[in-house]
């Protein structure tokens, strides 16, 4: 069972013109955890993957490419909205390489958290995908970057860099805005001091959803009751949503560089599960995949019985991951609060 952890999408945006075939943010760094990973549990030794079939059915070419779910993740919406024609990689995978880096990468791995155990649970020693280890990876590929790209690259994408001596004679040091959207349990933690020591200027922190209306929630904890979310869970996302507001605002007052937005998740997905024909969707208490009450990962597989032919009128694909069409009004909902990070 994949652990409901927080997701995150990770913009690593310098502010800069925009002209034909341009993105609005010269590259998008992704941050977090099964809800946006593009493949790198594929390249782990672990139990949660989605490389097989029928995840990836509704992608292009129709195949699994490692994202849990049917088809586009939240992340794949937002990079095409920001103009890109291609999304940012899997870190760990072949693709990973030369220019497909210029843009930015994925460093989300299926079953991370902010702890240590978390990833434990599921993933061998030999790589904990936890968040401090994605920005070890994230370290990587910056100095990667610095070492293939013109200096008009780095100059809107690696400003941290220029700190030090090794890269300053790469680009000018007149370049600055240096903009990560990340996750984040306490503000203060030692990943988002290193990352605003990397030069993270412009940040947003995804709240918690509502833990207790998904459907694994709803048959483990529910009592039967396909009709009503889980109080006590949705209760502890709220809770968390708060202390996590307090942290931001306690981070923004030790910061005074520092823009900082908390994006609600809660709200846009709670919406869709209680009121789902205002959004287009008949089906919120069930997932498409299988029965539509469990099935994730290795459960929600080619010979799970059940399983919808067309996943557009579901808000979940399986018992944990929203489905394509949900990730693409929850992305909407993502821009629109983000909008004054962006310019």
């Amino acid at each position: 069972m994949v652990p409901i952890l927080v997701a995150a999408v990770q913009l690593l945006a310098g502010l800069v013109g925009v002209s034909e075939g341009q993105g609005l943010v010269p590259g998008v760094i992704i941050f977090g955890d099964s809800t946006v990973d593009v493949g790198n549990n594929n390249h782990l030794l672990t139990l949660v993957k989605a490389n097989f079939p029928p995840y990836g059915r509704d992608f292009p070419h129709h195949s699994p490419t490692g994202r849990f779910c049917n088809g586009k993740l939240v992340t794949d919406f937002v990079v095409e909205v920001l103009g890109f024609t291609s999304h940012p990689p899997a870190y760990l995978s072949k693709e990973a390489t030369g220019n497909n880096l210029l843009n930015g990468a994925n460093f989300a791995s299926a079953a991370s958290g902010y702890l240590d155990a978390t990833a434990s649970l599921y993933v061998s020693g030999f790589l904990n995908p936890c968040h401090v280890a994605e920005a070890g990876m994230m370290r990587r590929w910056l100095r990667f970057i610095a070492r293939i790209s013109s200096p008009a690259c780095c100059c809107s994408l690696l400003p941290p860099l220029f700190r030090s001596p090794s890269y300053a004679k790469q680009a000018s040091r007149s370049c600055y805005c240096l903009d990560l959207w990340l996750p984040a349990f306490t503000m203060n933690s030692s990943m988002d001091q290193e990352l605003h020591d990397m030069g993270a200027r412009r940040i947003g922190v995804t709240s918690l959803p509502p833990i207790g209306c998904l459907p694994a929630a709803i048959t483990l904890f529910g009592g039967g009751d396909r009709d009503a979310c889980v109080a006590r869970l949705n209760d502890d996302a709220v809770a968390f949503n708060e202390k996590l507001d307090a942290a931001a605002r306690a981070l923004k007052r030790n910061h005074a560089d520092l823009k900082l937005v908390v994006f609600d998740v809660y709200g846009p997905l709670l919406k869709l599960i209680l009121n789902p024909a205002d959004g287009g969707f008949f089906e919120a208490r069930r997932a498409c995949c299988g029965t539509g009450t469990i099935e994730t990962s290795l459960l929600c597989n080619a010979a799970s019985p059940g399983t919808c032919g067309n996943a557009t009128g579901y808000v979940f694909w399986d018992s944990f991951h929203p489905s394509e069409a949900a990730n693409s009004v929850l992305a909407d909902a993502l821009i629109i609060q983000g909008i004054d990070l962006i310019f």
